[in-house]
């Protein structure tokens, strides 16, 4: 593993008044409060967390569990394994459990209607329609626990490693739990990767069995930009909501779970989100395509090749603090040629205080390739004679 402080980093970060210090101030992000007893802030950007409060202790999710449901859908369609033309039978147990007479949110689908897939993820998502998630299941998996198992092999493809699934709706059940962090994740996977049908979550109403239902998220009401995602309530967990909002192009994702009453959760969702916004300024310190570092080559016709970043590099920091980050280029090396064009090398990591305010993938900005014989040998050498070296000081640091 090379970690590496490069000079453009550091010159970039110089010229915003941000070069690092060994008295930097510890982040100001902390000092907000809120009645949550779990609850994530992370700009979507960049991936830095705002805030966090008990972000990893695990809950039981309740309804906010349809965002998997919903991925597995959104995932279907795009691969062309379902169309929104699909249509899906209701059977007499996802009338029977997840209808009217279930006691939950339900979409008052009719037992053994077929319904479109467009309108079943609207009473999935927009009414968060309990009869609408165990149809799908049953439809798509056979039965309910199948479902369930896919719901887990998609946590763990997406990295939500500390969630487990037991059903479709997000029931009770004693081992079906997830994190605050997972959730964000999740929600930012959703955003990213289904930019068109995201914006279901943003509908306000839907109409089904000519019942009109609003649609749940209570940040959708107000002016702040909210355009998702999924709340969710069962006794054992309290109130909970994953929600997103945009204001000037910067989106921000934040969970709360655990509040005792709607109310709350909706008093709460509104002040992280503001606080977000109001409290953090963004500071671009690379365009998309610029170097940001170098990683050595071995064997190959340049002795290294420029790492980029594909997006812009956007930190955001606490308005008016001062603070002091500093940055890393981590990979492991050195690489061997022929180097890709686009192949993922490495990360850039900054740091403000002990809080990662970064973390963003590196990529080969351009291609190179092997070297010719002589190069490649000198670099042989020059290879065997530091590999010489290391050992012989590790042996002399270690003597035995």
């Amino acid at each position: 593993m090379r970690v590496r402080s490069i000079r453009a980093i550091l010159a970039a970060l110089s010229c915003l008044g941000l070069l690092a210090l060994p008295t930097a101030r510890p982040a100001l992000a902390q000092n907000f409060q809120t009645a949550a007893p779990h609850a994530i802030l992370i700009d979507a950007d960049s991936g830095s967390v705002l805030f966090e409060k008990a972000a990893d202790e695990p809950f039981s999710p309740a309804s906010m569990a349809k965002l998997v449901t919903t991925e597995i859908v959104f995932d279907a369609l795009k691969s062309g394994r379902l169309t929104m033309d699909t249509e899906f039978t209701v059977t007499e147990d996802a009338w029977r459990r997840g209808g009217a007479g279930g006691g939950g949110s339900s979409m008052f689908a009719q037992v053994n209607s077929r319904i479109k897939m467009s309108d079943l993820l609207r009473g999935l998502i927009v009414q968060s329609g309990n009869d609408a998630a165990i149809t799908i299941a049953e439809n798509m998996a056979g039965s309910e626990e199948a479902f369930a198992g896919m719901m887990n092999a998609k946590a763990k493809e997406l990295g939500l490693t500390k969630s487990v699934f037991r059903n479709a709706t997000g029931y009770s059940a004693p081992d079906q739990k997830v994190t605050a962090r997972d959730l964000a994740k999740l929600a930012m996977h959703l955003i990213d990767t289904y930019p068109d049908l995201y914006k279901i979550f943003a509908e306000r109403e839907f109409t089904w069995n000519k019942i009109k239902q609003q649609n749940r998220n209570p940040l959708l009401a107000l002016d702040i930009g909210a355009d998702g995602l999924k709340t969710g309530y069962l006794e054992e967990s309290g109130y909970g909501l994953t929600g997103s909002a945009v204001q000037s192009g910067q989106r921000l994702i934040m969970v709360v779970s655990g509040l005792k009453t709607a109310r709350d959760r909706a008093a709460e969702s509104r002040k992280l989100m503001e606080w977000g916004f109001r409290a953090f300024e963004p500071r671009q310190v690379f365009t998309a395509g610029e170097t940001v570092a170098e990683a050595s080559v071995f064997g190959g016709e340049k002795g290294s090749v420029p790492l980029v970043a594909r997006k812009p590099v956007r930190l955001l920091l606490p308005r008016g603090s001062g603070e002091r980050i500093s940055a890393r280029a981590v990979y492991q090396g050195p690489l061997t040629a022929p180097v890709e064009q686009g192949r993922e090398i490495g990360r850039l990591r900054i740091m403000r205080g002990d809080a990662v305010a970064l973390d963003q993938p590196l990529y080969a900005g351009e291609t190179v390739a092997a070297g010719t014989i002589p190069q490649r040998a000198l670099d042989a050498a020059l290879e065997v004679g530091t590999g010489l070296f290391r050992r012989a000081f590790s042996k002399a640091s270690n003597p035995s």
